[in-house]
C-alpha cells in the first residue's frame, strides 16, 4: 500500500506542474508584463510553496533525549516527587494533579517515545498497563500500605458436597476476625487471624450451580468493616462407585452407608449376619472386571482377615490398578489382616483400650459439646505413608499411601455415627467425604473453560482458548461478541471490559460457563495490594533483563512553523499575482 506520503507527493507535483502551466500560458498572452525575471520568480515559487505546505504536513523529524516520566496511579498521592520530566495521570489517579492525562500507560509511551524510566507513583499499575511497562525501567514510590483484606485464595469452582476452603490475610487491623457466610447469609466459619494477619475457613457446598458465599471482616468490637462476595460455580459430582463389605452389621455401617446413598453414591454392599449369612445386595464375584467398575472398597479388619487369597489377590491387582481401599479398624486386626496390610505399607499398633477423639475446625465447626469419638489403636505406618485424618490434638486416626495407581487407607475411628443424632450430621459428612475423596480412585473430568478471577467492571480481562463464535451473556441479558486477537495465534484470547457486577456466562456453542464480576467497591484493599506486588515486581527486575534503550529517540517536530511560512508565501503569490493582473488591465 502507498504511504500518504507519497501520494501527498504526487499530488503537489501534479500542482506545480499545473502551476507552471498556467503561468507559460499567462506569458504568451502577456498577462505579466515584459520582465523575465519577473516571470523566473513566479515559476520559482511554485515548487517553494509545495515544499511548505509538505513539511506542514508531514513536519521533519527531529531529535528528543531521554528524560523520566512520572506516571500516577490510584491511591493518595503526594504531587511533590518525583518532579523532573513527564508528567501522566492514569485515568484511577486523583483528580487534580499538574500531569497530563491518559487513557492507559501504552497511550502515554507512544505519545513519549523518548521516556528512558518510569517513576510509578501510588498504589501501582493495573494489569492493563504492566505489558506496556515491562520494556523500561521502573522505579516505584508506593502509596501507605492499605489495610483490610489485602490477600486472598478461594476456589472459583466447587463438586457439590465437597469442603471447601478459604485463605488470605488481613493487614492493619488488629484483634480482627473473619466469618464466612453461607448464601442465607448464616455464618458457617469462624477465624482469628494470627500475629501474621493469615487465617483459613473452610465450608461445604450442597446445590448444584452457583453459590454465592461471602466472606466479612469485623473489627476488633465486632463491627463489619468489609463483605466480599466468595461466588463459586458448583457442579455435580460423578457419582461415586462403591462397595461395601462387612463382616458384622454395625451402627456406624449403617450410618456410613446412609450418608454415601444420600451423596448420590452408588452403593453395593455384602454384610454378615452370622451362620453364613450375607445381607445386602446380590453376589459379585471379587475379580478384576468387578473391582475395575468400583472406585472405592471398604471393608472391615475382619473381612480382611477371612478375605480368601484369590479374592485378596484381585483385590491387591485392582489396587494397583486404581482402585481406594480403605480398611476400617473397628476391632483389633488377626494375625493374618496384619500381614496384608505391612504388604500394602501400613501397621497397626494395638491399644489397651479405645481412646477419646476431640474433633477440630478442619473437620467442621468445633464446639466444647461436640460429642465425644472414640478410636481403636493407633497405626504404625512405614515409610511414605500420610496421614488420613487427624483429631483437635493433632493425634492420627489413621494414615494411607499410594500402592501402584490406587490409594490404600486404613482408618480407627469406631463411632463417627455419633455426630448424626446429636445434631453434627454435616460434620459427619465432611469428615467421611474428606476420607473419601483422598483414597477413592481418580477419575479424569472433562476440561472446562478457565476463566480469570478476580475481575472487576471497567478493567480488562483476558479469556483464552475462545472459539471464534464466543460470546458473553451479561446479567441483564445483553451480549458482547468476543474478537480474538490475531496477534496471539494458538492462544485464541480475546479481552473484554465488564461494565457491571454479577454473573455473567461465556457462551460457546451449546457450552454456558459462568463467572462473576465483582463489584466496584468490593476488596479495594486487595485490589490496591495486587497492584502495589505486581508493580513492585516490576521495580525489582533486574537490569540485565531490561531491552537496551537509544540514547535519544525522534519524532515529528511541529508542522505550525512550516504552515506559517507557506501562508506567508501563499499570501505574497497571491499578492503578486493580483498586482500583475491590474497591471495588464491598465496597459489594455
Amino acid at each position: 500500500m502507498t504511504s500518504p506520503q507519497i501520494l501527498t507527493l504526487l499530488a503537489l507535483t501534479l500542482a506545480v506542474a499545473a502551476a507552471w502551466a498556467r503561468l507559460a500560458r499567462g506569458r504568451r498572452r502577456g498577462a505579466f508584463g515584459p520582465s523575465r525575471a519577473g516571470f523566473a520568480l513566479r515559476l520559482l515559487l511554485q515548487p517553494a510553496l509545495a515544499v511548505l505546505l509538505f513539511f506542514g504536513l508531514f513536519p521533519p523529524r527531529e531529535r528528543v533525549p531521554p528524560e523520566p516520566m512520572t506516571v500516577f496511579t490510584a491511591g493518595p498521592i503526594e504531587d511533590s516527587r518525583p518532579v523532573e520530566g513527564l508528567r501522566v495521570a492514569l485515568p484511577e489517579a486523583p483528580a487534580g494533579l499538574s500531569a497530563e492525562r491518559v487513557p492507559d500507560l501504552a497511550s502515554a509511551l507512544r505519545r513519549h517515545p523518548q521516556t528512558a524510566e518510569l517513576h510509578i507513583v501510588g498504589e501501582g499499575l493495573e494489569a492493563r498497563d504492566l505489558d506496556a511497562a515491562r520494556g523500561r525501567p521502573v522505579e516505584f514510590f508506593p502509596a501507605p500500605a492499605p489495610s483490610g483484606l489485602v490477600e486472598l485464595h478461594a476456589p472459583a469452582q466447587v463438586v457439590a458436597g465437597a469442603g471447601f476452603s478459604v485463605r488470605g490475610r488481613i493487614s492493619g487491623l488488629p484483634e480482627s476476625s473473619v466469618e464466612l457466610l453461607d448464601p442465607s447469609g448464616a455464618r458457617i466459619a469462624l477465624a482469628r487471624p494470627d500475629a501474621d494477619g493469615r487465617f483459613a475457613l473452610e465450608g461445604r457446598v450442597r446445590g448444584i450451580g452457583t453459590a454465592d458465599f461471602d466472606l466479612r471482616l469485623l473489627d476488633a468490637d465486632e463491627s463489619e468493616r468489609e463483605r466480599m462476595p466468595l461466588p463459586l460455580r458448583v457442579h455435580a459430582p460423578d457419582p461415586l462407585r462403591i462397595r461395601f463389605l462387612a463382616a458384622a452389621p454395625s451402627p456406624e455401617l449403617k450410618y456410613l452407608r446412609r450418608w454415601a446413598s444420600d451423596a448420590g453414591a452408588r452403593l453395593h454392599s455384602r454384610i454378615g449376619a452370622g451362620a453364613g449369612i450375607l445381607l445386602g445386595d446380590h453376589a459379585q464375584p471379587l475379580d478384576a472386571e468387578a473391582l475395575g467398575g468400583s472406585d472405592l472398597f471398604v471393608l472391615d479388619a475382619r473381612s480382611l482377615e477371612s478375605l480368601p487369597d484369590p479374592a485378596f489377590a484381585a483385590l491387591d491387582a485392582a489396587l494397583d490398578s486404581g482402585l481406594g481401599v480403605l480398611v476400617r479398624i473397628d476391632a483389633a486386626p488377626g494375625r493374618r489382616a496384619r500381614t496384608r496390610l505391612s504388604g500394602w505399607g501400613l501397621g497397626w499398633e494395638d491399644a489397651p483400650r479405645a481412646a477419646a477423639v476431640h474433633l477440630d475446625s478442619r473437620t467442621g465447626n468445633a464446639a466444647e459439646n461436640l460429642p465425644l469419638l472414640t478410636r481403636l489403636g493407633s497405626g504404625a505406618p512405614a515409610s511414605g505413608a500420610a496421614v488420613l485424618l487427624r483429631d483437635g490434638r493433632g493425634t492420627a486416626l489413621g494414615h494411607w499411601r499410594a500402592r501402584g495407581r490406587g490409594r490404600v487407607g486404613a482408618l480407627g475411628l469406631l463411632d463417627s455415627y455419633r455426630l448424626v443424632p446429636s445434631g453434627y450430621a454435616s460434620l459427619h459428612g465432611a469428615l467421611w467425604s474428606d476420607v473419601f475423596a483422598a483414597l477413592a480412585r481418580t477419575r479424569a473430568q472433562p476440561p472446562e473453560q478457565e476463566i480469570p478471577q478476580p475481575m472487576w467492571p471497567e478493567s480488562r480481562a483476558a479469556l483464552c482458548g475462545l472459539d471464534e463464535a464466543a460470546e458473553v451473556i451479561h446479567p441483564d441479558g445483553a451480549i458482547t461478541p468476543l474478537r480474538l486477537d490475531p496477534a496471539l495465534g494458538a492462544s485464541r484470547c480475546a479481552a473484554f471490559w465488564p461494565t457491571r457486577s454479577g454473573w455473567h456466562r461465556l457462551r460457546e456453542g451449546e457450552a454456558l460457563v459462568p463467572f462473576f464480576v465483582l463489584p466496584e467497591q468490593a476488596g479495594r484493599a486487595w485490589r490496591s495490594e495486587r497492584r502495589r506486588e505486581a508493580t513492585a515486581a516490576l521495580a525489582a527486575r533486574p537490569a540485565s533483563s531490561l531491552p537496551v534503550l537509544a540514547a535519544a529517540s525522534w519524532r515529528r517536530g511541529s508542522p505550525w512553523p512550516w504552515l506559517a511560512a507557506w501562508l506567508a508565501l501563499a499570501v505574497s503569490v497571491w499578492w503578486m499575482e493580483r498586482r500583475a493582473g491590474a497591471a495588464a488591465r491598465g496597459r489594455d
